[in-house]
């Protein structure tokens, strides 16, 4: 199967909103999937597993007619495992950036993500989810430094941080260097990034940072 699109969310309001003509947005997610029968796994690790945000998936799931989900908790068993390998949508949920990473590190998911998107999975993101399908994230710590990400988007990722600025995704694009791109995505938007190379913002307007010698050019894309 060809590489599908990523669809990466500010938060969860994308999951219930009604494009122009009442269509839902998942709708676009479903028609991607070639399944009649889907699966889809809600991966926690960035939330420490909190079942309420699980809860809220499944409703998501229910309006575009997918019934066979399942939330995939961090310390997995085999059969969690074995659904992960065969899910047709895999969910990055929201949370701690730096908390889901260690765990998708610690507990094989890491390997397994990749290779699902090589497959030809549809992978949402959600928050932190969409900052780890990005190029990297700063680090939490008094020594702050940039940390790797899965990549499967070639820039940095930004969630609803635009009441701060988008301090932490200039901060990234900054260390970065020459030719680096940050992509900010307000609260209640989304990106959809395909594997041309095209960058569809959703909803609302995204902010892309530019590293170009001693600059850091700015721009505002328009949804369509």
């Amino acid at each position: 199967m060809p590489i599908q699109p990523l669809y990466l969310l500010a938060d969860s309001q994308l999951l219930f909103w009604k494009e122009d003509g009442g269509r839902l947005f998942l709708e676009r997610v479903r028609e991607q999937i070639e399944s009649n029968t889907p699966a889809a796994a809600y991966i926690g690790a960035s939330n420490a597993d909190t079942p309420e945000y699980f809860l809220l998936f499944q409703s998501a799931m229910e309006q575009i007619q997918v019934s066979n989900c399942r939330m995939i908790p961090s310390r997995m068993q085999q059969e969690d495992r074995a659904f992960v390998e065969s899910a047709d949508l895999l969910l990055l949920a929201g949370g701690d950036v730096e908390l889901g990473w260690r765990v998708f590190e610690e507990n094989g998911l890491k390997e397994i993500i990749v290779r699902r998107r090589i497959e030809g999975t549809t992978f949402i993101g959600i928050s932190a989810g969409a900052v780890q399908m990005g190029v990297g994230s700063l680090t939490e710590s008094a020594n702050m430094r940039k940390i790797d990400m899965f990549r499967f988007a070639p820039f940095y990722v930004g969630a609803h941080e635009e009441q701060q600025e988008w301090w932490n995704l200039r901060a990234l694009v900054n260390l970065a260097g020459e030719g680096a791109r940050g992509i900010g995505i307000p609260a209640g938007g989304g990106a959809i990034y395909s594997s041309d190379g095209t960058l569809e913002p959703v909803r609302k307007p995204l902010v892309e940072f530019l590293k170009q010698e001693q600059d850091l050019a700015e721009h505002l894309l328009l949804p369509s």
